[in-house]
């Protein structure tokens, strides 16, 4: 199962270094890393997608508090959170399918950022399975390159999880 870890940690040079040490020490995998400031002056965020069963998520958690500068660890998997990811893709475009690739960017809340002629090059924001779908819609242009943040997420204050309200929208 793949899990998704929140992880506060200092701003301070070797972090991410060594947090990534520990991860390659421990033969795990980091599928997605996004880092970046949070909230408070001096502290940064660090997302992560990590494959693993409860146990060794669990054991993962607690080495990472060991190290220096990690001031918070949450695996946030099962969390009611807000998940977002960031992609760009470039994709062939001629002058016949060009409208059409322009509609579906437009249904997908996607905006061209790049016109060439024979390419355009496309923002995709939302959460990743968004990223999965607009990837098999677009696949049959030729996708030149793709390039994606990875997943950042922030725990629902609301608590509502919208993947239970999907499922239940789906019964009626």
């Amino acid at each position: 199962m793949k899990h998704t870890l929140s992880v506060l940690v200092e701003d301070e040079a070797g972090v991410l270094s060594r947090i990534a040490g520990l991860f390659a020490r421990r033969g795990f995998n980091i599928e997605s890393l996004a880092v970046g400031p949070a909230e408070q002056v001096g502290i940064s965020r660090i997302t992560m997608v990590v494959p693993g069963d409860e146990r060794s998520i669990e054991q993962l958690t607690k080495q990472l508090y060991k190290l220096i500068n990690v001031l918070k660890v949450q695996d946030i998997t099962n969390t009611p959170c807000v998940e977002r990811e960031l992609m760009l893709i470039k994709v062939n475009a001629t002058s016949t399918n060009r409208l059409e690739i322009v509609e579906l960017a437009r249904v997908f809340r996607a905006h061209i950022v790049d016109i060439a002629e024979d390419a355009l090059t496309i923002e995709v924001v939302g959460d990743p399975g968004k990223m999965v779908a607009i990837i098999q819609v677009l696949n049959k242009f030729g996708i030149r390159e793709i390039s994606r943040t990875g997943k950042i997420a922030l725990i629902r204050e609301s608590g509502v999880n919208t993947e239970y309200l999907k499922s239940l929208e789906a019964k009626v």
